[in-house]
């Protein structure tokens, strides 16, 4: 807990509470001072949660994401012996 300081923020409520409940987006001090209006923040605020929501990371991973890392290894040595078992052959 940071005591002494107060931040502004601006929180957006979702539309579609399946997605997300909200967003907070905390402002950098003297944004208001720059020229920047509460529509402009909002606006921006919007933008980015929508950028996030829809981004690559949220799409869904392929099925070698979610094996355990034992049986990755151990497929891993199965098909370097394999590998060599047809090397050896050719050689």
């Amino acid at each position: 807990m940071v005591k002494g300081t107060s931040r502004r923020v601006v929180i957006v409520r979702s539309p579609k509470p399946e997605v997300f409940d909200e967003a907070i987006f905390i402002l950098r001090d003297g944004a208001g001072a720059r020229g920047v209006t509460a529509d402009d923040l909002l606006c921006e605020a919007l933008r980015t949660a929508e950028e996030y929501a829809f981004a690559e990371g949220f799409k869904k991973r392929s099925f070698l994401y979610r094996l355990p890392p034992v049986l990755l290894l151990a497929a891993g040595a199965v098909f370097a012996g394999i590998i060599e078992l047809v090397l050896s052959f050719i050689l």
